[in-house]
């Protein structure tokens, strides 16, 4: 595998972005922008994604990177909770619902393997001890 020296070469790190950029298509295109609350909710915890593996990368081994990832893989849930109520009230459509939460539920899949991967490896330099 090769090194990787920065947060901004993890895919999961790139997939977390392009659900953000998403997510503020949806707010400028849709009356998602109308509902102050679910608009500032929804666009807070997708950047939690992002935010969590870029801060989680920056600490010192794997077994903060993976409690980091742990709280990413969260916030996408609540992200996708928010997609739904977003749905709700008719907000965005089914399309895009469904899009969302597609692209979510491929990034808590990789931040799981991702987690799993580094209870398995040094790639941090200090093994998680179970």
């Amino acid at each position: 595998m090769a090194t990787i020296s920065k947060f901004e070469e993890l895919e999961i790190w790139q997939k977390a972005r392009e659900i953000c950029q998403y997510v503020e298509l949806l707010i400028q295109t849709t009356t998602l922008q109308t509902n102050y609350s679910l608009k500032n909710q929804i666009d807070r915890s997708s950047g939690f994604i992002m935010d969590n593996i870029a801060e989680g990368f920056e600490r010192n081994g794997n077994r903060e990177f993976i409690q980091f990832l742990s709280i990413a893989k969260g916030s996408a849930g609540e992200a996708k909770s928010q997609s739904y109520r977003a749905f709700d009230k008719k907000l965005i459509s089914e399309e895009q619902h469904s899009k969302l939460n597609e692209m979510i539920e491929i990034e808590k899949n990789k931040i799981g393997s991702m987690m799993n991967y580094l209870n398995n490896c040094e790639i941090k330099g200090l093994k998680f001890k179970k």
